[in-house]
């Protein structure tokens, strides 16, 4: 059984009156879930299995070698923007197996955080790809490793094919005031019309 986080519950505000969604995604491996965690005011709800055996053939765990759980289905955080307004995160699963999910929590979002591991380059463009697809609005956000390579943002914007107006941000999402500073950027833009969909 997928795994929720038990705390004591953070009800919103009666006074919010509406909400706005913001999608993490990305692939296998590279900080979803911890994102999400960084940014939400309450115990997120995560959909993490343990990792097992049966695996082994199908998830890559090359530069992963302590990874042992996996999202099967989505994660969710909440932030308070006002006492109006709630912003609600979605984490998509990294997996395509888990992509039929994909359509269903990318509907009605407001935009996109993709999170990328420079280390790890060619596993990106199926996600960049999707968002492309679905014309959602997003960045894209280097999460930041201890041995992650530094490119230069041309030759990132290269090698992941993206159009000019889609800005690349980075971040070490395990670092909450990091994390907090990377949505702000994100919602800047969003805010000043430079994201545009592919």
């Amino acid at each position: 059984m997928a795994s929720v986080s038990s705390v004591e519950p953070s009800y919103l505000p009666a006074t919010v009156q509406g909400a706005v969604k913001i999608l993490v995604t990305g692939p296998f491996g590279v900080g979803k879930t911890t994102l999400v965690a960084s940014l939400s005011e309450i115990a997120p709800l995560r959909t993490e299995e343990t990792m097992t055996a049966a695996g082994a053939g199908v998830d890559d765990l090359t530069g992963r070698p302590d990874k042992t759980t996996t999202t099967v289905a989505l994660d969710f955080g909440r932030i308070t923007l006002s006492e109006q307004l709630a912003l609600y995160l979605f984490g998509t699963p990294g997996q395509q197996r888990f992509w039929p999910l994909w359509e269903d929590l990318s509907r009605g979002a407001l935009g996109a955080i993709a999170l990328v591991d420079t280390r790890r380059i060619e596993e990106c463009f199926d996600v960049l790809g999707l968002l492309e697809e679905q014309r959602i609005p997003f960045v894209v956000a280097v999460n930041v490793f201890p041995d992650t390579p530094d490119h230069p943002e041309e030759e990132l914007r290269a090698a992941l094919d993206l159009l000019p107006g889609v800005p690349i941000l980075s971040c070490d999402v395990r670092d909450a005031d990091a994390a907090h500073h990377l949505l702000v950027a994100f919602v800047e833009h969003l805010h000043a019309g430079t994201l545009e969909p592919s």
